[in-house]
């Protein structure tokens, strides 16, 4: 049995959504401690509580928005905050790997523990998606997109270094940069509770919007004609065609198994969800987004879905979509397929190397030790 630290990033679901998935394997075989900031140690403290598994809360990097739009200053402003804090917290949480003994660190675009795991002498591994802005060949986008990622591929960079290797999980087959080294890309990682639904077709749109959203989005699916179930706005009187429904991933994880096709912005984990269970997707990417419209593109370009503009999200859009849902099927196979087992077979594979690193790093302990 191994000793396990794993932390992620805080912004939305798709980073606890993987995280859950690689700790519902791993803890069968390992003991397991999660670093968790903001709504990821929302969603995932209580579905652990009183488990083998424990759920810690951590500072974090999250995006500000004003209105639907994302608040580029803000969120440059919290950002330096938080690094004025973050030697301090690497300090806490290298001691705290020393004196745990910990064996291998996972981090999912989390700053924090990896930089405690270098210090520590503690090998680490980057599983995340947002690793694919430095993996992954993106000559195929249109040229401010890639521009945008040169750009993004350094902050990146700058998250963490020094990584054994990097497991970058996307939805899309868009082949690997040459010279990647250490890069293994999988599929995106189905969470348990997923995988044991059967996908059937029940006659209702599945709706993920994050936040406020434009009037005309809602408008849009008021006059859809099939039903929508809508998570992500909260609770609210029914409008039109548009059920809103409560946080709740048991009703969620239902409501996709058992869709027509979803509509939502354009985040990697539920793209490769939905497509996963042959649901086509119309995405929205976040104004503002560029990692969200880089995943428009390639949702777009493998036809199985279409990528609209929050903005130009319209009655129209919508039916056109709807109408296209045989054709656009046809296409979800084509997708990356679950990646979660290759995923675990490299971690233990990890695992199996860590007390030859350790014997390596041995003779840098006592000087870690006084740092």
């Amino acid at each position: 049995m191994g000793r396990i630290h794993y932390s992620l990033a805080g912004e939305g679901r798709g980073h606890a959504v993987r995280a859950r998935t690689v700790v519902e394997h791993l803890r069968r075989r390992h003991d397991v401690t999660v670093h968790a900031p903001a709504d990821a140690y929302d969603f995932l403290a209580p579905l652990y509580a009183g488990t083998d598994v424990r759920v810690e809360r951590i500072p974090g990097l999250c995006f500000a928005y004003r209105g639907e739009r994302l608040d580029l200053p803000r969120t440059i402003a919290g950002a330096a905050r938080y690094a004025l804090n973050l030697p301090r917290e690497v300090r806490r949480l290298s001691r705290r790997l020393r004196r745990e003994r910990v064996d291998l660190v996972v981090t999912d675009f989390e700053p924090s523990l990896p930089r405690a795991a270098k210090l520590a002498g503690v090998p680490f591994v980057s599983l995340d998606h947002q690793h694919f802005l430095t993996t992954v060949d993106l000559s195929a986008l249109p040229f401010g997109l890639r521009a945008w990622s040169w750009i993004a591929g350094l902050v990146v960079r700058a998250y963490y270094w020094g990584e054994a290797a990097s497991i970058v999980s996307s939805f899309h087959g868009a082949p690997p940069r040459p010279g990647a080294r250490h890069a293994h890309h999988v599929g995106v990682l189905l969470r348990p509770e997923l995988v044991r639904r059967a996908p059937t077709r029940a006659g209702h749109l599945l709706v993920y919007l994050r936040r406020q959203v434009s009037e005309n989005v809602l408008a849009a699916l008021a006059n859809s004609p099939l039903p929508v179930r809508l998570y992500g706005l909260g609770e609210r009187a029914p409008r039109g065609a548009i059920a809103f429904r409560a946080v709740d991933e048991e009703g969620f994880l239902d409501d996709l198994a058992s869709c027509e096709a979803v509509v939502s912005t354009s985040g990697n984990q539920l793209v490769g969800e939905a497509l996963a269970f042959a649901k086509p997707v119309l995405a929205m990417p976040e104004p503002g987004n560029r990692e969200q419209e880089i995943n428009g593109c390639f949702l777009a370009a493998s036809g199985a879905g279409r990528v609209v503009a929050m903005e130009r999200f319209d009655e129209a859009t919508l039916r056109a979509f709807l109408g296209e849902l045989e054709a656009l099927r046809a296409h979800c196979g084509a997708c990356r397929p679950d990646g979660t087992a290759r995923t675990l077979a490299l971690l233990e594979g990890f695992l199996r190397e860590t007390p030859a690193r350790a014997r390596r790093r041995a003779a840098l302990r006592p000087a870690l030790e006084s740092s």
